[in-house]
């Protein structure tokens, strides 16, 4: 899936700036838009297929995620897996 991503890209990457805003974006906004309404609802005007590769590369780390209506959510909460792990009635089975 990543080769599949690589492919598509163009030569030109985008931004660590660029992928923190569209995150910071998505956590604020959790699930209230969808692809094209978010990418017109972002705080600074950014190219539509830079804005494509993030959003793939979000999916593809597992930090967003798409519901049945097509909205963006924000799924990443690293600590608060971490605390609710330690809870005896929760555990994790490998």
């Amino acid at each position: 899936m990543i080769s599949e991503l690589i492919r598509k890209t163009p030569a030109r990457y985008p931004r660590l700036d660029t992928v923190l805003m569209v995150e910071d974006f998505i956590k604020e906004h959790d699930g209230e838009f969808r692809k094209k309404k978010l990418w017109e609802a972002m705080p600074k005007k950014i190219m539509y297929q830079t804005f494509s590769i993030i959003i793939d590369y979000l999916l593809i780390s597992g930090k967003i995620s798409v519901d049945s209506e097509g909205k963006i959510g924000w799924i990443f909460y690293p600590k608060e897996a971490e605390t609710r792990l330690k809870q005896a009635h929760l555990f994790w089975r490998g």
